[in-house]
C-alpha cells in the first residue's frame, strides 16, 4: 500500500510540475538595433547671413519585422552650427540585404516632425530617406551614403547629404502581453527557458534644475543668472552589474520663455552599499540642448553628474543629483540639481550575482505612436490655426488597470515646427472587451510645452484624455483619443483628437 501512495505522490507532482512549466509563458526573442547618425545640412540664408551647416545628430532604435526589414522610432538634434534648439521626432522604415558576409546595403526613409531656433521649418513635418553601404563587425557596423531632407510643409530646409551612421545590435526578449501581472514562483521560473542571467533595466522621472552662469545676451528676456526647471525621464540599461548606458530627456516648464529642452546619451558606474539600499552613480554624457530663447551655440554639449539613490520600498529609490551642463565653448553654462523617483527591474531572467529572487512577475509595456490634432491652437503673434504633431508615448503597467506614462511630441503641420513637448502621467484601463475586441482608457499627462509661437507661457500643460484602443492582434493595437490642452500663463486651451498604434509586450521582472 505504500509503494502504490509513493508512487500516487511522485506522479501528482510531476503532473503538477509539468502543469505549472505550461502555465509559465514562452519566451520570444526580437531582433533589434540601436543606431546614431549624423548628417551636414545645408541651411537657407534667413535671419544669419552665410549660416553654416547644421550638424544634425539622431538616435534610433529599431526592431526586424523579418529578415531584412526593419521600423522604429528617432529622434534628431542639432550639435553644429548656430540652430542649437532645433529638435525632432519621427519614425523609420527600412530593408538591409546583406551582399557578402560583411557587407549590406541598407535604403529606408524616416519621416517625422519639428523644428526650432528661427529655422525656416515651416510647420515641421519632414522626410529623409536614405541609401546607405555598411560593413559589419560583429558587435557594431559603420555604414554611410546618400540622404535627402525636406521640410516639406511650406520649410525652407532641402538639399542632398551624405550621412554616416554606428549601429549596435540590441535584441530584446518578452512574452505577449496578455500574460501581463501573471505571478510565478522563483522555484517553477527555474525550470523554465527563462533560467539565465538576469538583466538590469531603470526608469526614473525627475524634476532638475539649471541655475544658469553663463548666456549670451538675449533681447527677449535675461538668461544668465536665471534658474531652469526642467521636468523629465531618463531610461538606463546595465550591460554588467555596475556598468550602464542611458538616454535621458528633459523639457523646461518654469524660468524662462518656454520651448528649452535637451536630449542626452552616456554612460555611468554604479556603486552599491548599505546591503544595496544606497547608491552612487557617477555620470558622463553628450547630447543637444538650446530653445526657448538660450542661445546654445550649435546646440551640443556636455554634461558630468554625479547622483546618490536611498531605496524607499521594492526596487523603487528616491535620487538627487548635482552636476553641470555646458557648451564646450561655454556659450552657455550651468549648475545643475534635482531629485528623481527611480525604479529598478530585474528583468527576463532568474539569475543574478548580487540579488536573491523569490518570485517573478510580467510587466506588461506600450509602445504608441500617434497623431495628435490641436483645434484652434492659440498663438503668441501669428493667427489662430489648427495644429498637428507626430508623439511617442510609453506606458509601464503599474497592475492589470494603472499605468505610469511618459510622452514627447513635435509639431509636424500647422506652422508650428519649433513646438514641442515633455509629460509624465497616470492613467486607467479598462479589462478587454472580448465581444468588440477594444479596451477604454482615461490618463492624465502635465509637463512642459513650448516653442513655435505657440501660447504656452512659461512652458506648463496639462493634458488630460480618454479613448479607446482596438485588439488587431497580440502585439498590436489601433488607438484613438479625444482630450484637452491647458497651458498654465498661456493662452493655449483646446480640444485636440488622436489616432495612432499601440506595440505591446510583456517582460519578466523579477523580485
Amino acid at each position: 500500500m505504500k509503494k502504490y501512495f509513493l508512487f500516487i505522490l511522485i506522479v501528482s507532482l510531476s503532473l503538477n510540475l509539468i502543469a505549472q512549466q505550461k502555465d509559465i509563458p514562452p519566451k520570444i526573442a526580437q531582433k533589434g538595433f540601436t543606431k546614431i547618425d549624423f548628417l551636414s545640412i545645408n541651411m537657407p540664408e534667413a535671419e544669419i547671413p552665410n549660416e553654416p551647416n547644421m550638424g544634425f545628430s539622431g538616435i534610433h532604435y529599431n526592431i526586424f519585422l523579418n529578415k531584412d526589414i526593419y521600423a522604429g522610432i528617432g529622434i534628431y538634434g542639432s550639435v553644429t552650427g548656430k540652430r542649437g534648439g532645433f529638435f525632432t521626432l519621427g519614425v523609420n522604415a527600412g530593408y538591409k540585404k546583406f551582399l557578402t558576409k560583411k557587407l549590406y546595403i541598407d535604403t529606408g526613409f524616416h519621416f517625422g516632425g519639428g523644428g526650432g531656433a528661427g529655422a525656416q521649418d515651416g510647420g515641421g513635418a519632414f522626410i529623409l530617406p536614405h541609401f546607405n553601404l555598411g560593413y559589419d563587425f560583429k558587435y557594431f557596423s559603420v555604414n554611410t551614403g546618400y540622404s535627402y531632407v525636406n521640410f516639406f510643409d511650406d520649410g525652407l530646409i532641402k538639399g542632398n547629404q551624405l550621412n554616416f551612421g554606428l549601429e549596435i545590435p540590441l535584441n530584446y526578449e518578452y512574452a505577449h502581453y496578455k500574460e501581463s501581472e501573471k505571478r510565478f514562483s522563483f522555484k517553477h521560473l527555474k525550470t523554465s527557458n527563462w533560467n539565465q542571467k538576469s538583466k538590469t533595466n531603470s526608469l526614473m522621472i525627475h524634476l532638475n534644475n539649471l541655475d544658469v552662469t553663463r548666456a549670451l545676451p538675449n533681447r527677449e528676456q535675461i538668461i544668465e543668472g536665471k534658474t531652469i526647471r526642467l521636468a523629465g525621464f531618463e531610461f538606463a540599461n546595465y550591460f554588467t552589474e555596475n556598468w550602464f548606458a542611458f538616454v535621458k530627456v528633459d523639457g523646461a516648464y518654469d524660468g524662462i520663455r518656454a520651448g528649452f529642452m535637451d536630449v542626452f546619451l552616456g554612460g555611468g558606474y554604479h556603486y552599491s552599499f548599505n546591503r544595496n539600499r544606497t547608491n552612487i552613480l557617477g555620470k558622463f554624457s553628450l547630447g543637444a540642448a538650446g530653445g526657448g530663447g538660450v542661445d546654445s551655440d550649435g546646440g551640443f554639449m556636455i554634461s558630468p553628474d554625479i547622483s546618490i539613490e536611498q531605496k524607499i520600498f521594492d526596487n523603487t529609490f528616491i535620487a538627487i543629483n548635482k552636476g553641470y551642463i555646458l557648451t564646450p565653448s561655454q556659450v552657455f553654462s550651468s549648475s545643475s540639481y534635482g531629485i528623481g523617483l527611480k525604479y529598478y527591474a530585474n528583468r527576463n531572467g532568474t539569475n543574478s550575482d548580487k540579488k536573491t529572487f523569490k518570485s517573478g512577475i510580467f510587466k506588461g509595456v506600450d509602445f504608441i505612436v500617434k497623431h495628435d490634432w490641436y483645434f484652434d491652437a492659440k498663438r503668441m503673434e501669428n493667427p489662430t490655426e489648427d495644429m498637428h504633431q507626430i508623439a511617442l508615448q510609453i506606458n509601464l503597467d503599474l497592475n492589470k488597470y494603472l499605468y505610469v506614462a511618459g510622452q514627447t511630441a513635435f509639431a509636424n503641420f500647422g506652422n508650428a515646427g519649433a513646438y514641442g513637448e515633455g509629460l509624465i502621467g497616470l492613467g486607467v484601463k479598462s479589462k478587454d472587451i472580448i465581444a468588440i475586441n477594444t479596451r477604454f482608457f482615461g490618463q492624465f499627462l502635465a509637463g512642459a510645452a513650448g516653442g513655435g509661437n505657440i501660447s504656452t507661457g512659461e512652458g506648463f500643460i496639462i493634458k488630460p484624455s480618454v479613448g479607446a484602443e482596438y485588439k488587431i492582434n497580440k502585439k498590436i493595437r489601433l488607438r484613438s483619443s479625444v482630450g484637452y490642452v491647458k497651458a498654465k500663463g498661456g493662452s493655449l486651451s483646446n480640444t485636440f483628437v488622436n489616432l495612432g498604434i499601440n506595440y505591446n509586450f510583456s517582460f519578466l521582472n523579477m523580485k
